[in-house]
């Protein structure tokens, strides 16, 4: 008996048949056969209706970074599908799986300039782990089936699958769905070397001063348990890049805190006495190294990764360990001594202490003066048990936040940290809630990148999705005016910005907001927002002369720490 259905419904069918239970899209004339059969299949497949493109993409993000399930995108051809290149780019840098499906125009128009036709796949490619036009609707099981299995697998990452419009409209006969478990010229997951799992045993095992660096890769393999069980069993104290600060909670007493730029300065001056660096996860970014020919140069250094060409690719690394962190973590677990390095972890003490009486204590805990980023970063936390989920935009807002949010559960950060995208926060907070949505997200967001996609507040409207947005408004563009008082002798070039009237703009999308223009007004405040059922805007009035330190110049060796206006790290004897 035949069972024709058109290769539009195959798509969603295969959709469905992959357990995606979530996409965001926009529809438009390219795509409309998918929008078409979308809407019988509204129970099953829930749509997420954005206001612009890029803003499908980093809410696709925001949902796949919490539930660790890809994030699916659908959008029409043309503008749309370029539109989409800020996410595709994002989520490449973050090691993001997203499936995006971009409609094209017919295959028998392919080439002729048609309306809203673009080169899709030239476009995507080197942005991509895999990009793919499918111009025959006999095309459609196997290519889906290839994209979430190349986007989930190995090394996460974004796909395209470009639908020509013809593809969509064609019968085909559907015989059920077959997910791909294989592909004869792809490798996700290595064989992982005992030879080599020995050798970086036996450098941990003689470590006198172990560090271990703790990544995003720990987070995509779920190996948080286990980098916590080696952590506590040989003694090591953890350094987290931006992307790995919930993998230990913060509170844990090996945690030290973040390494590079905006670090800990603990963390940062370690990397200059440890002597063997088991970097797990990551790909040592220059806001992690600074002057890389100046980072841990005395340490021996075991990179655990699943991608080989982040070996050496910036740091020589003595011990390569090429496979998923979960699977070389428990492999090397019963490999590694029960030891205790006490001489080592008490000797981060006194740098502690020193961040705390000159930076902590006054950003979270100010005398006087206006309030400060820090601060209610912190109370905000704590408010929420330091159980909720940070999300930030980028700049002061995302540094500060995160350095001063506690973080008790894994999966708790989400934040653009390879390209620095200014607008992710927004429409990524609407994700992340929905592929969370029995936990509280706090959005932390700046004016400047509030208002490059503020008009995803047309998603929380239409749809009731509850986010905590915390803006930290200062009129200007934060960061870019903190390096122009640094490196630019105050010239404050294109950095000051005249805002609109947040709370009004906020409730007139139906979300709840109040302004915050003195410290006596901030605890009362959070309380309220915390509290009320659905989405809750603080507009909070901050220092516009806030800075965020400690900082190191960029391109610096990491013990170049500026700690205030007035003063720079000394090094301790």
């Amino acid at each position: 008996m035949s069972n024709q259905i058109s290769g539009a419904e195959a798509l969603v069918k295969s959709l469905i048949a992959e357990g995606v239970d979530t996409v965001f899209g926009y529809p438009g004339g390219a795509i409309i056969p998918v929008y078409d059969v979308l809407y019988d299949y509204s129970k099953e497949l829930n749509h997420i209706l954005v206001r612009h493109e890029q803003g499908a993409t980093h809410a696709a993000e925001g949902y796949s970074r919490v539930s660790g399930r890809p994030g699916v995108v659908i959008v029409t051809s043309g503008p749309a599908a370029t539109n989409v290149i800020t996410g595709l780019s994002d989520a490449i840098m973050d090691s993001t799986p997203l499936v995006v499906i971009t409609g094209q125009v017919s295959s028998a128009f392919l080439g002729s300039d048609a309306f809203q036709e673009t080169d899709v796949l030239g476009i995507t490619q080197p942005l991509t782990k895999w990009s793919y036009q499918i111009r025959s609707a006999a095309d459609i099981q196997w290519a889906v089936s290839r994209a979430f299995y190349i986007a989930t697998t190995g090394r996460p990452g974004p796909v395209v699958l470009d639908f020509a419009k013809n593809a969509q409209l064609e019968k085909v006969e559907w015989t059920g769905y077959k997910k791909c478990r294989y592909i004869r010229s792809y490798i996700p997951e290595p064989e992982i070397s005992e030879q080599v799992l020995n050798e970086a045993a036996e450098l941990i095992n003689q470590a006198e001063r172990p560090m271990i660096f703790a990544g995003h890769g720990i987070e995509l393999s779920g190996a948080e348990q286990e980098l916590r069980e080696i952590a506590e069993k040989a003694d090591i104290p953890v350094a987290s890049t931006l992307l790995g600060k919930s993998t230990l909670p913060t509170t844990h007493r090996l945690n030290v805190g973040m390494l590079g730029m905006h670090g800990n300065v603990a963390a940062n001056m370690a990397t200059f006495r440890t002597d063997v660096v088991i970097a797990i996860g990551m790909r040592f970014d220059d806001r992690v190294t600074g002057d890389t020919n100046q980072f841990i140069k005395q340490a021996k250094v075991i990179h655990i990764d699943i991608d080989s060409t982040e070996f050496g690719k910036i740091i020589p690394t003595d011990v390569a360990v090429h496979g998923d962190a979960r699977n070389v973590l428990q492999r090397l677990l019963p490999k590694i001594n029960q030891v205790r390095h006490e001489e080592w972890i008490a000797s981060f003490d006194a740098d502690k202490q020193i961040e705390q009486a000159k930076v902590i204590d006054k950003e979270i805990y100010p005398a006087e003066g206006a309030i400060t980023m820090g601060e209610v970063a912190h109370k905000v936390s704590e408010a929420t048990g330091n159980k909720a989920i940070l999300v930030t935009d980028v700049g002061q807002n995302q540094m500060l936040s995160s350095r001063y949010f506690g973080f008790s559960e894994s999966r708790s950060i989400v934040t653009s940290g390879g390209l620095g995208t200014m607008g992710f926060g927004l429409p990524a907070a609407i994700g992340a809630k929905i592929g969370a949505p029995e936990r509280t997200v706090c959005f932390f967001t700046g004016d400047g990148g509030l208002q490059m996609t503020v008009e995803e507040l047309g998603v929380i409207l239409q749809y009731g999705i509850e986010v905590k947005i915390i803006l930290l408004n200062n009129n200007f563009l934060g960061m870019v005016r903190q390096w122009q008082e640094i490196f630019q002798n105050c010239r404050y070039s294109q950095t000051e910005m005249i805002n609109p009237d947040f709370v009004k703009l906020a409730e007139s999308y139906g979300i709840a907001a109040e302004d915050v223009v003195s410290r006596e007004q901030l605890d009362g405040a959070i309380e309220r927002m915390v509290k009320h059922k659905g989405s809750y805007l603080l507009n909070v009035n901050i220092d516009p002369q806030g800075m965020v330190y400690p900082m190191v110049p960029a391109g610096a060796r990491l013990d170049n720490i500026i700690l205030s206006r007035n003063e720079k790290y000394k090094k301790q004897s």
